[in-house]
């Protein structure tokens, strides 16, 4: 095995052949498909007359149009165009021999989400899925890209994508978080500091004591925002936390397997004198909880600061802060806590995981809602629900006067029943805040972590968690 970084090994192992165009034609280990991407790939192989060579490295669920509303997921949708593009989805894993999580399955869910928890998701990997946050996995130290639908016909077609290698970036955070600091803040703050277009070129991997010290679903939304900082992916290197969250799992492998996979993904791991295109270095201790204030994730401030004025910023990012403070009807220099919200999402492939809800249930415990607003739960997915409610966190939820929903992307994107109306503002657990995507062409997102989310909700506005915990 070559030496080096674990992306360089990783992919030395998937590369198939160099193509005349200079690309490396490179192996995906796991492909990963949903209701929104997949149709038109699938419509293109029946054109060439193409089969699905490999159906056993492709997976698929439904999550992005799905209603979480429960009396609105009877089939027939009420929504013709989700129902035909989860009807397509169904024909085609029927007509390929494809694995498919559907609704009641009881493992349905957020595609990030379902591929982690059922095993599929494996260090040394190389994964792919017609969607941007596919860098999720990159949490279990594989290497993970989202693709365009030409390219998902192409890995259905072919098992391999035509790609140009990236360089390595090692983005080193060290130190302990503060309470009320959680992983979500430290993606914001990474972003906030490299800025949307600093990771393009480049794959991030993630490394330094607070990573290490993190969960693996801390990792997975460090991993999943990757992309909204510019990264093609992103990645930390595996280690007993990543083989204890994977023990036992139902895809993981078993008995000597087991052994054996530990051993080689353990020599995948980054040399110790790997060399790197670049190294940034963050100290925990300035990461405070952060909260976005305009219209790109890398416009984001420490919850006790103000909205940054014109002249505080780089030329560069002039212009779209103007464009922000416009769209977000906030002044530079206003404080972004006290921030009014009319609507707070819990939910996500960010965002959607049994520990963000415990995390957001121990501020909502013993508090109510504020009238008017709007609050909502969205579990990652069906798994992650049943796991809640065996915790009895759903029950904290709607005492608090919290909606408690089906597992989907929700407000994430809005592809579904879940949207803003008219300008309304949105503390939202999720991973973008552009223009109109959470449903409504005017609608203003605030991201946040789940914690944050919660104290918005039981105050009426943008709060320092940290007064609450």
């Amino acid at each position: 095995m070559s030496q080096g970084t674990l992306f360089d090994k990783v992919w030395d192992l998937h590369t198939v052949a160099t193509l005349p165009s200079g690309q490396t034609q490179l192996f995906v280990g796991l492909h990963l498909i949903h209701e929104v991407t997949s149709p038109q790939a699938f419509a293109m192989l029946r054109e060439r007359g193409l089969k699905v060579p490999f159906p056993q490295r492709t997976v698929a669920t439904v999550d992005h149009i799905v209603p979480t509303q429960l009396q609105q997921r009877q089939r027939p949708f009420l929504d013709s165009l989700a129902e035909d593009m989860i009807v397509a989805l169904e024909q085609s894993c029927q007509e390929f021999g494809i694995r498919f999580y559907n609704i009641g399955s009881g493992k349905q869910g957020i595609v990030h989400v379902i591929a982690p928890e059922q095993g599929l998701t494996q260090p040394g990997m190389t994964i792919a899925c017609g969607d941007s946050h596919t860098s999720t996995h990159g949490a279990f130290g594989a290497i993970s890209f989202g693709i365009g639908t030409s390219q998902v016909r192409d890995v259905l077609a072919s098992q391999t994508l035509a790609m140009t290698k990236p360089k390595v970036r090692r983005v080193e955070v060290n130190g302990d978080l503060r309470p009320g600091v959680y992983a979500k803040d430290v993606v914001l703050h990474i972003i906030r500091k490299l800025g949307v277009k600093g990771g393009v070129g480049y794959a991030y991997e993630y490394a330094g004591t607070t990573f290490e010290a993190m969960s693996m679903e801390e990792r997975m939304t460090v991993c999943n925002m990757s992309i909204e900082g510019g990264a093609r992916c992103g990645y930390v290197n595996p280690d007993p936390i990543t083989f204890d969250y994977l023990q036992g799992r139902e895809f993981a492998p078993k008995g000597a397997d087991w052994d054996a996979a530990v051993a080689w993904w353990t020599s995948v791991r980054s040399d110790a004198d790997a060399e790197y295109d670049d190294v940034v270095v963050f100290d925990a201790a300035d990461i405070e909880p952060t909260v976005t204030w305009g219209i790109t994730p890398g416009q984001g401030i420490g919850v006790t600061e103000t909205i940054p004025t014109v002249d505080e910023l780089d030329e560069g990012d002039r212009s779209i802060a103007k464009e922000a403070y416009d769209y977000m009807q906030l002044a530079p220099g206003q404080a972004i806590a006290g921030t009014k919200v009319d609507v707070c999402f819990i939910g996500s492939c960010t965002n959607g995981r049994i520990s963000d809800l415990r995390e957001a249930a121990k501020v909502a415990q013993g508090r109510q809602v504020v009238e008017g607003i709007t609050a909502f739960v969205v579990p990652g997915s069906e798994s992650v629900k049943q796991a809640a409610e065996a915790e009895g966190l759903h029950e904290i939820f709607k005492a608090a006067g919290f909606e408690w929903r089906e597992a989907g992307c929700s407000m994430c994107l809005a592809m579904n029943p879940d949207k803003l109306q008219g300008s309304q503002i949105s503390a939202s657990s999720s991973n973008r805040n552009f223009k109109g995507r959470q449903g409504s062409a005017s609608g203003r997102t605030l991201l946040m972590s789940p914690a944050m989310v919660a104290a918005a909700a039981v105050t009426g506005s943008v709060t320092d968690v940290r007064e609450l915990l």
